[in-house]
């Protein structure tokens, strides 16, 4: 395979796993640990939200978000997190990662914050202001998909790029957890200083006034671990591979990645000079040259993570309503208001800890042995599977001796939603773009991610309804109940796996042999990957 590889390029293909890859697998880390934090946190203080703005005590049950109002509370951020993908996306690849990078930090921290102290004269203005910080959170968050992806893959050796892009998406497995242990100590601090009785014995009495604090306590904290990073994102360099290939400083690339593996290098100008005249490395986002080179690959990474994603927020951030259904959390008027908020945050807290977090960890595990491909479409597969052993036999489920059963089988989807597509959807599209269209390209396959998200999440709100009038939440129409629900997003997940097969496998290959950037001509990179799938490597 004819080609120049920088020799800056190939010292950081080449190194030893290293401190430095530690520590900015943290500083990225963190950063999705705010993000997962930030996103999920909302799942357990939205019934605590109805409660206090919308309870009427003339009614048997207590309030509970008009549908709007829980749309917009539960979709506005990832409406944000789409915008913010796109726009940073773009913006990474023309500015540089890490001038971008700090920007979205400072969104995240302030809008956290801003977050809790969400006012208003009446519950329509409280919510409207909520939601409007929680959208340009959202838009923070969303920077920081495609930026913390190319940096980890960008400084990363070639040999384990693929655990060390995963453990930065996997630090998103703790921040769910956090935010289920968050909401546990706060709830139950309240719970035991202000003791209510249950709805159903004291209408009034179940809300204490103080109940109000716990809603903005949780969502607050979400600035700490953001704010405790920006400082060491500051400090890291610009990648070797924007500053050589897209920004075309030798001497910059070389000087910064010196510093950071600790080896003289020197500043190759003339070869930066010709790899940068060569027309391979010129063509734009919407040329026939794209399309042709990684026109199926944009489909599969875009439509594996859009399906992915409304499998996954649909569960996620409606677990508390599917457990309500199988009786794991009691009826709402059997408890009082910090108590619900208790109870929701520890079945978040156990799905976390019993499979979320581990199927991070398996990905970082395996990914550089079983490769990108493999663990994506068994992913899919088990998803598939155990959606449907859910929903078919549901009525089996809902019956008491077999809650726990359920339980199990729910938290099975989420640890091969992890150790699967969850994690390699992130992966990928960071490694099989050209240097000047990574970040743009990683931001579109994230934004279609978060468009499967939205749909997910507005839709199960519907669509999870009982079709028994009778039994649906206030405000809501019939829908088609969670059984068929279930079956639906077993559906998708099968297509998931169909979509997957376009999605090619990027294991054990520098980023310059995977996008052709180092190439003598568009022939020679046809006749290496017409070889590369012939030849074992």
């Amino acid at each position: 395979m004819a080609g120049e590889q920088l020799g800056v390029l190939n010292a950081l293909d080449v190194a030893k796993t290293q401190w430095y890859h530690f520590t900015a697998i943290v500083i990225a880390g963190m950063g999705f640990f705010t993000d997962a934090y930030d996103l999920f946190c909302i799942s357990i203080v939205t019934k605590l939200l109805g409660r206090i703005y919308y309870t009427d005590i003339h009614k048997e049950k207590p309030g509970t978000l008009p549908p709007n109002v829980a749309a917009a509370v539960n979709g506005v951020a990832l409406c944000g997190t789409l915008a913010g993908q796109l726009f940073f996306g773009w913006l990474g690849d023309k500015l540089g990662r890490k001038k971008v990078y700090g920007i979205t930090l400072i969104l995240m921290v302030v809008c956290s914050i801003a977050s809790g102290l969400s006012f208003g004269r009446t519950a329509e203005g409280t919510i409207a202001t909520l939601c409007f910080f929680r959208f340009w959170l959202g838009f923070g968050i969303g920077g920081d998909y495609p930026l913390s992806a190319t940096i980890m893959s960008e400084y990363a050796n070639k040999k384990t790029r693929g655990a060390f892009i995963a453990a930065v998406f996997a630090m998103q497995g703790f921040g769910i957890l956090a935010g289920g242990i968050v909401g546990l100590v706060v709830s139950s601090a309240f719970d035991h200083r202000f003791k209510a009785p249950p709805y159903s014995v004291n209408r009034s009495g179940s809300l204490v006034p103080q109940a109000d604090y716990i809603w903005r306590m949780i969502l607050m904290f979400g600035a700490l671990p953001a704010a405790l990073t920006y400082y060491w994102r500051m400090k890291m360099p610009e990648t070797a591979r924007y500053t050589a290939l897209v920004a075309k400083n030798a001497k910059q690339a070389a000087a910064d990645m010196s510093k950071v593996l600790h080896v003289d290098l020197e500043a190759e100008e003339e070869k930066v000079g010709r790899l940068a005249a060569k027309q391979s490395n010129s063509f734009g986002l919407f040329s026939k040259e794209f399309a042709k080179r990684h026109g199926l690959h944009l489909l599969g990474t875009t439509t594996t993570w859009f399906l992915l994603d409304i499998a996954f927020y649909s569960q996620n951030l409606f677990q508390k309503d599917i457990f309500t259904a199988i009786n794991w959390i009691p009826k709402a008027q059997e408890m009082n208001a910090v108590h619900e908020v208790y109870r929701i945050a520890r079945a978040q807290t156990l799905i976390a800890l019993c499979s979320t977090v581990p199927g991070y960890w398996f990905t970082v595990l395996f990914i550089d042995h079983m490769g990108r491909f493999a663990i994506q479409l068994m992913g899919f597969f088990f998803m598939t599977v155990f959606m449907f052993a859910l929903a078919i036999p549901y009525h089996h489920w809902t019956l008491k001796p077999n809650r726990i059963g359920f339980v199990i089988m729910y938290s099975l989807t989420f640890f091969f939603a992890n150790f699967g597509p969850n994690a390699t959807t992130f992966v990928v599209p960071a490694e099989i773009f050209p240097a000047r269209l990574r970040s743009t390209c990683h931001g579109i396959s994230a934004a279609a991610g978060k468009a499967g998200a939205i749909v997910g999440a507005f839709g199960f709100l519907y669509a999870a309804q009982s079709q028994d009038k009778t039994k649906t939440d206030a405000g809501y129409p019939p829908g088609i109940g969670v059984k068929n629900s279930l079956i639906a997003l077993g559906v998708i997940n099968f297509f998931g796996m169909l979509f997957t097969l376009l999605v090619p496998e990027s294991k054990g290959k520098s980023l310059e042999e995977l996008t052709g950037e180092n190439e003598e001509n568009v022939e020679e990179i046809k006749g290496a990957a017409a070889a590369a799938r012939t030849v074992p490597v």
